[in-house]
């Protein structure tokens, strides 16, 4: 057989390079988008919508059932690698959006003030631009106007920017970025307006008609005499076409980029497309751990030194009491496999010594049953040789034969029944044959039983013989 292709040494190679991007995949931020409790189809859609900004380092098809708390979900996520938490929420009266970090927190809530769904978003553009390719790769993340406001927008804009991998500007590949997720904070309101755009990247410098024939679809020259036409005046062409471009979004390409014209070093312009979804949010409270810990910041309880101290005090206690209660149970678990060891080791021990005591009287001598038992033992054996005499002789046997015997006692009255029987049993000697059943077959006969007494199987009353001549 012919050799493959590749030879040892690009195997390898490939096997490097294919375990280094599986290790840099894992080192990136993972994330759960999902929904809690009856939301309704709007808030539904919108955590469905919030799951697409965060393709591809997300789970896109997860599933969250009524029955399955947090803790279930936490525990899912930390073999898979997970890094954070989009739980969308809904209550009679407002929208909320949490974003929690695994595995120790914080947890930040927020308050979704307005939303709008993708499909509201697009429906609403003359044309829009969204297509697979664009979800491939991470967005860029964009935050505007989080300076020294405080501690908590500090940790805003450090919580957001974890959400997605960090960018080495020097070597970040540009046909990467397709999409932009725009986070812009208001210190009047503060509020945190959340947009999602798509990227486009198109030459500048070149008239109307040279833009369209660098894209893919051909114009229609069926009305011109010439090609130049199309080039000058740009004939046939709409306004809409024409998008103005200016300081504000033209810039100079470091390297090449994907599309017609687009070259390193030229002038080009970097256009933007709303795709959704859109938020307008509301920072509440920040939390400690993961759902549950020392409220960090609340916009709308504030809380003096001594409730702060009386607070800290109350959860130093029950921390206390749990340590407590923890190694009370480590005791109690101590003890009682103390105490099954040395069940085991006493009955151990006993089971060797019974074992120890049955091996040393082997070679006695059997003191056998006691008198009485063996008295009676006797006795037993007597009967049941005098009952198997009367059954195969028909007879009383004599006293002398079996003395041991108990003697039945007769009883003194007119004889009963069996004893009627006994009488007419027929003797042994006689060579007559008892009278067949009435009602059966020829084959049917009669069997004599232990006591000489024809019985029938198919009555329960049993029938005299007659007595020999």
């Amino acid at each position: 057989m012919g050799q493959s292709g590749r030879s040892r040494h690009q195997k390898r190679a490939r096997a490097q390079a294919h375990l280094r991007n599986l290790e840099a995949y894992a080192a990136q931020p993972h994330s759960f988008v999902f929904a809690r409790g009856r939301v309704g189809r709007s808030v539904q859609q919108l955590s469905m919508d919030l799951r697409r900004v965060m393709e591809p380092l997300t789970a896109t098809r997860l599933q969250i059932r009524k029955k399955n708390s947090l803790k279930d979900c936490v525990a899912v996520a930390g073999p898979l690698g997970v890094t954070h938490f989009l739980i969308v929420s809904k209550t009679e009266t407002n929208v909320y959006f949490k974003l929690m970090r695994l595995p120790g927190g914080p947890t930040l809530t927020f308050r979704i003030n307005k939303y709008t769904l993708v499909r509201d978003v697009v429906s609403s553009l003359r044309r829009h631009r969204m297509h697979e390719q664009q979800f491939a790769h991470p967005p860029l993340l964009v935050l505007n106007s989080f300076g020294p406001h405080g501690m908590h927008v500090k940790l805003m804009a450090t919580m957001f920017q974890n959400l997605f991998p960090s960018i080495n500007v020097h070597k970040v590949n540009l046909n990467t970025i397709k999409r932009c997720l725009l986070i812009n904070y208001n210190p009047d309101s503060q509020e945190l307006d959340f947009r999602h755009y798509s990227i486009k990247v198109v030459p500048v410098g070149a008239s109307r008609g040279m833009k369209k024939l660098l894209q893919e679809k051909f114009p229609n020259m069926s009305r011109l005499q010439d090609i130049s036409e199309l080039l000058a005046t740009g004939a046939g062409l709409s306004e809409s076409e024409a998008e103005p471009d200016g300081e504000h979004n033209i810039t100079e390409l470091p390297q090449a980029v994907a599309g017609r014209g687009n070259m390193r070093a030229q002038q080009s312009a970097v256009r933007l497309t709303e795709i959704g979804p859109r938020m307008t949010l509301e920072l509440i409270k920040i939390q400690e751990g993961v759902g549950e810990g020392n409220v960090l910041f609340h916009r709308l309880v504030h809380k003096t030194e001594e409730e702060l101290q009386a607070i800290l005090a109350a959860k130093e206690e029950k921390l206390r009491l749990k340590a407590q209660r923890q190694d009370q149970q480590a005791q109690n678990v101590r003890r009682k496999r103390e105490q099954r060891e040395a069940h085991k080791k006493k009955s151990l021990a006993g089971m060797k010594r019974a074992q120890a005591e049955a091996d040393g009287d082997s070679d006695a001598e059997d003191p056998g049953a006691p008198p009485e038992a063996e008295r009676t033992s006797q006795q037993e054996e007597e009967e049941d040789e005098a009952e198997y005499f009367r059954q195969a002789v028909g007879e009383e046997p004599d006293e002398d034969m079996f003395p041991k015997a108990a003697k039945r006692r007769r009883p003194t009255g007119p004889p009963g029944k069996k004893q009627r029987l006994k009488e007419r049993k027929p003797d042994r000697g006689s060579d007559r044959r008892p009278q067949k059943a009435k009602g059966k077959g020829p084959g049917a006969q009669a069997k004599v039983g232990p006591r000489g007494a024809a019985r029938n199987r198919g009555q329960g009353r049993p029938r005299p013989l007659k007595r020999a001549a």
